[in-house]
């Protein structure tokens, strides 16, 4: 059998940046087992999997080099990137066309900008957002993080970390000065422990310059599903914006994060919120570029 593949850099408008993603686009005849075979050889942070139910809907799983995850908002970005740049979507000339991704834990419409019959970026909107929970007693996190209570916080205030979900449960940690968050360091093993002991993915710890800042510096930790640091995270930066908006951090709809600078594969990452009669709505988006494509024989 051979199948098509694609290797893509997602939340980043040129090659080597951003957080790298698989893209199998056409993975109908593929059973599970396959796919983790194919995602562990790739050993990329996520490899998607499209099984194309009709024009405007596709069916797609996720797994990473260990497992399979429900969602991921980095290779959703790059799988649709893709599935536009290649026309397994049909092109619109100008304006932005909505499709919809069949996961595990449900359906989600993406949106995709299209210039001059091109696209040009790509957004997800994201499950309501919910807060799971305060952590109140995190002593042990701080010590797998080697960091101080005095750490946590924004500006001179504390605020309680919260496991927030956007569709993936992830902890919000706020940092109260850049310095700290890019010199963190962490025990992987231990955390990847504490996390599966809490239910969550990983841990999204973040540094808002001032209340109110559009733009937000971040890192993200998930040694639990094998992966030690993101260059780039969609769901967790879903997550952080609802964080920021019910805290009062910022009075906007729109940030952009920055992430991925310890990695060497800077990220951009725009996040917009917004409220309806049901609740909050976050959208998470970016650019992405293919950086090589070939074929798998197995």
């Amino acid at each position: 059998m051979e199948i098509n593949i694609f290797q893509v850099d997602a939340f980043s408008s040129r090659p080597f940046g951003g957080n790298q993603a698989g893209v199998i686009p056409n993975a109908k005849w593929l059973k599970e087992s396959d796919m983790q075979k194919i995602a562990n050889e790739i050993n990329l942070p996520e490899t998607s999997f499209v099984r194309q139910r009709d024009d405007n809907l596709f069916k797609i799983k996720f797994f990473t080099p260990l497992c399979e995850v429900n969602l991921c908002g980095h290779a959703t970005i790059a799988t649709f990137y893709t599935l536009a740049e290649k026309n397994y979507i049909k092109p619109i000339r100008n304006g932005i066309k909505k499709v919809f991704m069949e996961t595990n834990i449900g359906r989600f419409p993406v949106e995709i900008r299209y210039e001059n019959s091109e696209p040009k970026y790509v957004a997800m909107e994201q499950g309501r957002p919910k807060t799971i929970s305060k952590i109140e007693n995190f002593n042990e996190l701080l010590d797998i993080l080697n960091l101080e209570l005095s750490d946590i916080g924004v500006i001179d205030e504390f605020i309680d970390p919260e496991i927030i979900s956007t569709g993936r449960l992830d902890i919000i940690l706020p940092i109260k000065e850049k310095e700290i968050l890019d010199n963190i360091k962490v025990d992987f093993c231990e955390l990847s422990n504490y996390c599966k002991s809490m239910g969550v993915i990983g841990v999204h710890v973040f540094h808002i310059p001032e209340i109110n800042s559009h733009k937000i510096y971040a890192r993200n930790f998930a040694p639990l599903v094998g992966i030690n640091e993101e260059a780039a995270t969609g769901t967790a930066n879903g997550g952080l914006i609802y964080y920021l908006k019910k805290n009062s951090l910022i009075n906007e709809n729109l940030i952009t994060v920055s992430q991925g600078e310890s990695l060497n594969r800077l990220s951009e990452i725009y996040c917009y919120i917004d409220k309806d009669k049901d609740g909050f709505i976050v959208k998470v988006g970016g650019k992405a570029n293919i950086t090589m494509e070939g074929i798998i024989k197995f």
